[in-house]
């Protein structure tokens, strides 16, 4: 025991020591001298990078003082996140380049146009994009950005002059501010003056949800194809504007790593890049090796993380003509602990990050044509294998969602183009308006491709990501992969939202349920405390058809009067951009508008419960649905403090994916008792196994016997690793009569799984609403074992218990935010789950 008290007070010396002997000489290079006019971190922030954890306020602090400082700085803000913090970008580069800075960037786009040749690539400098912790609790990397721009602002000599005439870089030192002002906070909070390294103190233990994603607890390293998020949208822009050589995206890994540059694993590539980007990206990591040999730091490469699901920073880049370049560093968590390889410092792990962004830099200047010349030789190559045909998609009967994913390849500088003329094929029918084409043959057609395909054969059984991510399958829309370019209408150059329409009534009006904001609009009714029916069986009326779920909202008994409730409608039809349809009479064919197949919709009050033990993705995912597409209010409730809450209030209770258990049995007993008082339940994915546990609902899991037979003790994680489901899409059949399946229109819809949780369907068909088909697989990797035991179970329960109900998904309904296709699942839950 005292031997173990003198090494922690030795410790705890050396620590202080260190803190009290840090400068920027740690970090900075010796073979530049600095110009002493620019700015240091400590003179704008008041100590040296590393001592403390940088705000996102100082960052932005330093980061413009030194624009103001440099004229090889040029600073701009790009956007804001959802808490409003700036989201910055410096261009750095010489002064020389900053006076013809867009001519420079109009050569270097050329690049990508089928008039390159033209273009000489010794004379064009290279583009480099780094960007920083978009982890918010990895912030070893945006600490690093502030010596990063120091060194670049303030370098002076030959070295330093070479690298700027012939670099562009596009600097982003926070990826994710909003995350890293939030871990700022924890690390700084709890930090001792003498520094404590045991691992268990409350430092290096940060809150539920931390600090690794945005305001509403998004990934936001898997967002940057489908960009929901407004900081992916920024970068997004960036990036598309000027192309970038070589991305860098600084992270940080478990605290017994080391250091990990990429390339990955080589067998976890996507087919769709080029084997020439592979060995691109291993000669730069040549560079970062040199470069780390040089301080004495441990890494590794090649044996970790993968280039497959093009979502990541790393790997998005790798099918526009870039490199992606993925760094991890081994984290500190805090400001120093103990690890496997001895004590790790913040300072460190700093060090080292900024050590491959100079690396990278090196690299870029190193490879400067090559990498040049790849780029022009991957869009002429695209073009030449492109295609003929289009893709054709849209909903014939809900614009809004055709329009949102046409949105997203807009985003991408996708090129997308109106229907000419509705047409028919395969059974589906694609209306103007409601449809969209976009043909092959196009600059981004390998980007293209990539959302588009569906891949269900692959080298490898493993994937540090979602194997499958098919966007059409995604949005739940019906669209043709082989489709003629005589489909093809005007080019669109600017996207608009349906417009709303309602036609005036003095007995009632009807709106489909089949429109994407057809929730929004329906919330805004309960609101203005207006009453609602839903129709439980189709009808026409004036010769158009209504399906299930039509909303029936009557005229007479509500709080406005006729002229009162039109112009009310009308804001409303705007505000949801969908139809609202006034009638004249209730007299229909098939159920009339008096009928008792009319449902009345109660106003709902909603909770969601968060805290430790709930995964915040999945939380955070149902918080952004409600707060931000359908502008419905969602209480978050901790489930910390579960038992004191009165319930009575809510007409439903979510309950997100858990890992462990987040309630416990006092926790659950309340919970049954609101739902036998007449509450809705609504459980996803391992809610599953706590109301088997609880009895909330009998559920018969179907498990998958396995035994690893001629198994290696080497090969034991890569056979565990594939026998799960890391993201795939399935194929599952819709009872459409069913409140669950309301306003889907199709009788099978896509649904993306990343659970092995089987059930056994119910022995009575009408109580598997939806139901995965005999051969369910439509895209990604799924083992053949699982895949056998997943056809025909389901993936959808429900359950009466007392006077309430409880509702189960074995699957993520919101799957990061760009799931628009199976969003109305739950919201059929919240509206109509008391019809079931």
């Amino acid at each position: 025991m005292r031997s173990i008290l003198l090494l922690v007070l030795f410790t705890s010396i050396t620590l202080q020591a260190q803190k009290n002997q840090l400068s920027l000489d740690y970090y900075l290079p010796e073979d530049v001298t600095y110009n002493t006019a620019i700015p240091t971190p400590e003179d704008v922030l008041g100590y040296v990078p590393g001592t403390w954890h940088v705000s996102h306020d100082k960052l932005v602090s330093y980061m413009k003082v030194l624009a103001k400082a440099s004229d090889r700085i040029h600073i701009e803000q790009q956007g804001l996140t959802y808490e409003d913090r700036p989201l910055l970008l410096l261009t750095i580069t010489s002064p020389e380049n900053h006076n013809r800075l867009e001519t420079i960037r109009q050569d270097h786009l050329a690049l990508t146009e089928t008039a390159s040749e033209r273009l000489n690539t010794n004379e064009l400098p290279v583009v480099v994009y780094q960007g920083f912790s978009i982890h918010g609790n990895e912030p070893s990397g945006s600490n690093a950005a502030l010596v990063a721009a120091y060194y670049l602002a303030a370098a002076q000599g030959p070295k330093i002059n070479e690298l700027l005439k012939h670099t562009v870089i596009l600097f982003d030192p926070s990826l994710n501010p909003d995350g890293l002002q939030r871990f700022a906070y924890w690390a700084n909070t709890n930090k001792s003056k003498h520094i404590n390294t045991d691992p268990q103190d409350r430092e290096y233990d940060e809150v539920w949800p931390g600090g690794r994603t945005n305001h509403y607890w998004f990934d936001m390293n898997r967002d940057w194809l489908p960009v929901q998020l407004p900081e992916s949208r920024a970068r997004i822009a960036t990036f598309h504007k000027w192309h970038p050589n070589i991305l860098t995206d600084h992270h940080e890994m478990g605290s017994n790593s080391s250091f990990f540059f990429q390339p990955g694993i080589p067998s976890r590539t996507h087919p769709l890049t080029p084997a020439l980007n592979q060995e691109l990206t291993k000669n730069i990591g040549n560079y970062h090796a040199k470069a780390l040999d040089n301080i004495g730091s441990l890494y590794y490469t090649e044996e970790d993380y993968d280039d497959f699901y093009y979502g990541k920073g790393s790997t998005f880049p790798d099918i526009n003509g870039s490199i992606g370049i993925l760094f991890e560093q081994a984290s500190s968590r805090g400001h120093a602990q103990e690890t496997d390889n001895g004590v790790l410092t913040f300072p460190f792990t700093i060090r080292n990050q900024f050590t491959a962004a100079l690396s990278t830099l090196d690299a870029a200047v190193g490879m400067r044509t090559e990498l040049l010349d790849y780029q022009r030789d991957f869009y002429k190559t695209a073009r030449s294998k492109s295609t003929k045909g289009s893709y054709v998609f849209g909903n014939e009967k809900d614009a809004a969602s055709g329009y949102h994913l046409a949105e997203i390849l807009k985003r991408h500088n996708i090129d997308v183009y109106e229907l000419k003329e509705n047409f028919s094929k395969n059974g589906k029918t694609f209306k103007k308006a409601h449809s969209y084409v976009v043909p092959k043959n196009q600059r981004q057609q390998r980007l293209l491709e990539a959302m588009f395909e569906t891949r269900t054969t692959f080298q490898d059984s493993l994937f540090y990501d979602i194997s499958a991510w098919t966007f059409p399958l995604a949005f739940n829309l019906d669209f043709i992969e082989e489709a003629s370019t005589s489909h093809l209408g005007p080019k669109i150059d600017s996207l608009e939202m349906p417009k709303g329409v309602v036609t005036k009534s003095n007995y009632g009006y009807l709106m489909q349920w089949h429109h994407y904001y057809a929730p929004k609009a329906l919330q805004q009714l309960l609101d203005k405390d207006l009453r609602a029916k839903v129709a439980m069986k189709p009808f026409s009326l004036n010769g158009k058809d209504y399906d299930y779920g039509t909303i029936f909202i009557p005229v007479q008994n509500q709080e406005l009067n006729s002229t009162e409730l039109f112009t009310f409608l009308s804001d409303v039809s705007k505000k949801s951009h969908l139809t609202l349809t006034g009638v004249p009479t209730g007299l229909t064919e098939g159920i009339d508008l008096g009928s008792r197949q009319f449902k009345p919709i109660s106003k709902t009050k909603v909770a969601l419960l968060v805290g430790e033990g709930i995964t915040p993705y999945d939380a955070g995912e149902i918080w952004h649905l409600f707060d931000t597409r359908y502008a419905m209010n969602i209480t978050k409730l901790d489930v910390k403090n579960f038992n004191r809450y009165d319930l009575s209030s809510y007409t439903d209770i979510i309950l997100p994916n858990s890992w462990g258990r987040a309630l416990t049995p006092k926790d659950a007993q309340h919970l049954k008792d609101w739902v036998k008082d007449g509450g809705t339940l609504i459980g996803f994915k391992n809610a599953a196994r706590f109301y088997n546990s609880e009895k909330f609902m009998s559920l018969k899991f179907k498990r998958v016997e396995d035994t690893a037979s001629n198994i290696s003790f080497e090969d034991r994680n890569n056979y565990f690793g594939a026998k799960g489901i890391g993201g795939a899409i399935f194929e599952a059949k819709q009872d459409r009569s069913h409140p669950i399946n309301f306003g889907y229109k199709n009788t099978t819809i896509p649904l993306f799984r990343n659970s092995t949780i089987f059930i056994e369907a119910d022995k009575d068909s009408y109580n598997n609403p939806l139901q995965y088909t005999k051969s369910p697989l439509l895209s990604g990797y799924i083992n053949d074992k699982n895949l056998d035991a997943l056809a025909e179970t389901v993936p959808f329960k429900h359950n009466r218990l007392g006077s309430g109900h409880v509702i189960l998904f074995t699957d993520n309904t919101n799957f990061r935010a760009f799931w628009y296709g199976t969003n109305k699942l739950l919201m059929n839950a919240i509206f109509f789950g008391n019809h079931m």
